[in-house]
């Protein structure tokens, strides 16, 4: 009865531990008989007591290793600290657990290294301004080393470059010269900028304002004329009334019958209406000086013809 409960708890025993889970983004690797059998994905799994051995779990998740600061030695013979970030994943678990010992410390030696030569070949000036470059070639060169490991490097970044305190102290004071020479650049430039608009506003405010003049000499010059134009117009107006007038009187005279004596006492009125005037010499008409003999012509008639004083006057 004994030896039934002892073989019963061994045989749970031996159950029990022969039953693996395996949890999501993991993958165990089985031997059997110290020779790599298969790869276990996640799930239930059950192996063969004392045959079979499970190594431990390899995560297939995406891991991030940051290594410390690599003293490296520039082109230009200057000695900075620099560390690195690794992001990396295990797509073979077989070959993760054979292909090298201490995979993270083969990482972290490999990219030291690949460091050292890449910035190497690089001057101070370049490697702090190169970073993109340098994290490019790193993780070509760390992805393909480790293909063998079943290793696959996504992105490698430089996180800190750190010069020697001297070369700090140095290249403040160069950029403390290039911010004070670029502020006098701006200042000269800003100068220069406002000197030039204030001469295109001078000129463009003396070409306003000899078109302004142009245009006011325009309508002056446009008034006076119109100004003439109307007085010449006024003027021709005026002798066109009288002209019309005269005309006008005549042509009355005419339809009234008027004779020759008539027009001749009308010329002799116009004679005295002259003769009131500051002239100083007078043309008088034929027509009036035989108007003025007829007139001496009738007053020795009318002389003649009168009866005489009773009383002799």
């Amino acid at each position: 009865m004994i030896f039934l409960i002892v073989l019963v708890v061994l045989v749970v025993l031996f159950s029990v531990t022969s039953v693996k889970i395996v949890p999501q983004a993991e993958a165990a690797v089985v031997e059997r008989l110290g020779s790599y059998l298969t790869t276990w994905n996640n799930g239930l799994h059950v192996k063969v007591p004392f045959i079979d051995r499970v190594r431990p779990y390899v995560s297939l998740k995406e891991q991030v290793f940051d290594f410390p600061p690599q003293p490296v030695i520039t082109k230009d013979n200057v000695t900075m600290s620099i560390d690195t970030v690794v992001f990396f994943k295990i797509l073979d678990p077989k070959l993760y657990t054979y292909g090298v010992e201490s995979p993270i410390v083969a990482i972290e030696n490999l990219s030291a290294t690949t460091l050292r030569n890449i910035i190497g070949e690089l001057d101070l000036d370049t490697t702090l301004t190169s970073r993109d470059t340098i994290n490019s070639q790193m993780r070509a060169i760390l992805d393909e080393a480790t293909d063998a490991w079943g290793i696959k490097v996504n992105r490698v970044e430089v996180k800190n470059i750190t010069p020697p305190a001297a070369i700090q102290q140095a290249m403040e004071k160069q950029m403390k010269a290039e911010r004070e020479k670029r502020e006098a650049v701006l200042l000269a430039e800003g100068e220069k900028q406002a000197a030039i608009t204030i001469a295109e506003g001078n000129k463009q405010a003396q070409i306003l304002n000899a078109e302004a003049e142009k245009q006011q000499v325009i309508l002056a010059a446009e008034a006076e004329k119109e100004r003439q134009i109307r007085e010449a117009e006024g003027e021709a107006a005026a002798i066109l009334n009288v002209q019309q007038a005269t005309a006008d009187g005549i042509r009355m005279v005419r339809e009234a019958g008027a004779d020759e004596a008539v027009l001749t006492l009308q010329a002799f009125e116009a004679l005295k209406s002259v003769a009131n005037g500051r002239a100083t010499k007078l043309i008088i008409p034929s027509q009036i000086q035989g108007l003025a003999g007829l007139a001496a012509s009738l007053k020795e008639v009318v002389a003649d013809d009168a009866p005489e004083d009773p009383k002799g006057a």
